[in-house]
């Protein structure tokens, strides 16, 4: 074989091994061939000769603890020096399986075969045993087996030279043609480098090795440990009985399960995706390997690693993170489980804004938490910035932060807009005065178009459907029609009001705020009517006591107002129009308040907001 070279002999002590050459000074072999290092010097030589016997040391292994069935029987040795020998190239996980089976050799060093010699083998299946191993049977009945002196040989394609695995085990009984081999999809789990050499289908080598750093960061800064890395104990033999016991989950810090490895999986293939492996996951890495080498979904790991950045509190890496696989720039894949609608609208109106999402939702864990989640779209992708459960006072801080780094994700000629989804209690709130950062201390309406929306009307496919048609109707015409309730409107009927407004109504405002009952109940009519625009002043006249329709009411005279400013504007037109009119209120400098000055906005257009759940999970769970 051409690519012998790298192929290389381990002795250590008495026991003698095979390995391979990955990179110019490290070459990867079994633990159990190496397990006296502690004791006995380890000494490589490969299998052309010319580099004569090079000193080596363990740097680390996959947590192997001497027993016959225990799994991560693999070492990595550094080289004393660089050779210059060409390192082994490897195929994609997938290649050692097909049918016809693929011919797969091993070159090992058994007894009175100081050179080498080679064994043919196959993969009997792609089903790993245990999650750790692939058994191998003998390519023909006859020909050299599997014997002590194999162990940490690399099993190569017979046509192109290239790995696929290590053998591992050998059977006990010589009658017995058959063994097992470590696959390379498993190998990388404990040695993470690896991971950068064996190829993926959808992700190069630059950007699995900045995925791996990244993650090695995140460890870092969550005080965690991934897989062992010390050096193995006790003595075994070269080739060893075949395994038979489930993959251990090597140890680690606990974290709290919202950013377990194994959280974040889940998270990134979704509630349809491959369910979690029985053997867990070690550390980020190997999670994100997983995803890499064994799910189909090509955008899964960028929405691990986007996941995960949520949970970190370096802004760098935050942003590193989310940017991966490419520096620099946004990768913006539609999620996978995001869905366009079945009919839209013909109408190019709906698709002008690019919106910045943040939705508050109780979490289901207790009246003090909420679920913050912040996203933001690019036409109709969707992109998650960050999602988590928060106690009531930090929800402010947290959606102000990932609402300033949503806007790194908008195209430079967006027209943003940031839309807060509200549970109905909450759509008075004041999240449009707001103090847009720490270091600036103008309203955060000031800043963009901002709008509400009710959270419980959000999740209703009833009133999303209705929301549709009545779009498809205000499309079409040139101006939205306003319907007034006044103060002393308060009192008519919740049923007759709503079956009214979805007849007919464009938009309605309100004269008093949704703070007494009697109002609410009419806020909750228009809500339920599917009315696209609701205005109303956040603070004034409770409307609890009817005014007889007096000329100076205030609530009056606010309607008047809106009338006359929002005559002849498109309805898709009303966040921005708005957002001048709270520049203008927010700048005044008069004694008596603008009448705009707390003004809020309830504006939805499903197809500006498709509502794909990304990371939708229990969050008790």
């Amino acid at each position: 074989m051409s690519s012998a070279s790298w192929h290389a002999r381990i002795n250590c002590g008495r026991d003698t091994g095979a390995g391979f050459l990955v990179t110019e000074q490290h070459v990867l072999t079994c633990a159990h061939v190496v397990a006296h290092s502690e004791t006995a010097p380890v000494a490589v030589s490969f299998a052309q000769g010319g580099e004569g016997e090079v000193p080596a040391r363990v740097i680390a292994h996959g947590g192997w603890d001497g027993r016959d069935t225990d799994p991560g029987d693999l070492a990595v040795l550094e080289l004393d020096r660089p050779v210059s020998l060409k390192p082994a190239e490897f195929a994609t996980p997938s290649d050692a399986y097909g049918n016809p089976p693929r011919r797969l050799l091993a070159y090992g060093f058994p007894k009175r075969y100081d050179e080498g010699t080679l064994a043919e083998y196959r993969a009997t299946a792609d089903q790993l045993i245990a999650g750790e191993w692939v058994q191998l049977e003998a390519w023909a009945a006859h020909g050299q087996p599997l014997a002590p002196g194999f162990s940490g040989a690399a099993v190569t394609l017979a046509d192109t030279g290239r790995v696929v695995g290590m053998v591992s085990a050998a059977s006990r009984s010589p009658e017995i043609r058959n063994g097992r081999m470590l696959p390379t999809q498993i190998m990388a789990r404990y040695w993470p480098r690896l991971g950068d050499l064996i190829p993926t289908p959808d992700y190069d080598q630059p950007q699995k090795e900045r995925l791996r750093r990244l993650l090695e960061a995140a460890e870092l800064l969550q005080g965690t440990t991934g897989p062992r890395h010390t050096a193995p104990s006790g003595a075994r033999g070269t080739a060893h009985p075949t395994p038979t016991d489930p993959h251990r989950t090597p140890n680690r810090t606990a974290r709290p399960p919202e950013y377990s490895p194994e959280r974040l999986y889940l998270d990134a293939v979704g509630p349809l995706g491959p369910p979690l492996p029985p053997h867990g996951f070690g550390s980020l890495w190997s999670a994100a390997w997983y995803l890499l080498s064994e799910v189909p979904d090509p955008d899964a790991t960028s929405r691990f690693a986007t996941r995960l950045a949520d949970f970190v509190d370096d802004t760098r890496l935050r942003a590193a993170l989310r940017s991966w696989p490419h520096p620099g720039a946004h990768r913006v894949p539609a999620p996978a489980h995001a869905h366009a609608p079945a009919t839209p609208r013909p109408s190019s109106t709906a698709h002008t804004w690019s919106p910045i999402l943040v939705e508050i939702a109780p979490s289901g864990s207790g009246n003090r938490d909420f679920l913050v989640e912040v996203s933001a779209y690019n036409d109709r992708h969707r992109r998650v910035v960050g999602s988590r459960r928060l106690p009531a006072d930090r929800v402010r801080p947290y959606a102000l932060q990932r609402i300033d780094e949503a806007f790194h994700e908008l195209e430079p000629g967006a027209r943003e807009l940031i839309a807060f989804v509200l549970p109905r209690r909450w759509l008075n709130a004041d999240v449009a005065r707001w103090k847009r950062s720490a270091d600036d201390d103008s309203p955060l309406g000031s800043f963009a178009p901002l709008v509400v929306m009710d959270l419980e009307r959000r999740r209703s496919g009833g009133l999303q459907h209705k929301l549709r048609q009545k779009w498809r109707t205000l499309d079409a015409r040139p101006a939205a029609r306003l319907h007034r309730i006044d103060c002393w409107a308060v009192g008519q009927d919740q049923v007759k009001l709503t079956i009214d407004l979805r007849r007919d109504a464009d938009m309605v405002g309100f004269g008093t705020p949704p703070r007494a009952d009697s109002v609410r109940r009419l806020f909750q009519a228009s809500l339920n009517a599917a009315v696209p625009v609701m205005l109303w002043p956040r603070t004034g006249c409770r409307g609890e006591h009817r005014c007889g329709r007096p000329a100076d009411c205030p609530g009056s005279e606010f309607l008047d107002r809106l009338a006359e400013h929002l005559a002849d504007l498109p309805a898709h037109e009303l966040p921005q129009y708005v957002h001048e009119l709270r520049e203008t209120a927010y700048a005044s400098g008069t004694v008596e308040p603008h009448w705009a000055h707390d003004l809020a906005l309830l504006w939805e257009d499903p197809e500006c907001l498709p509502d794909p759940v990304a990371y939708a999970h229990n969050p008790v769970g």
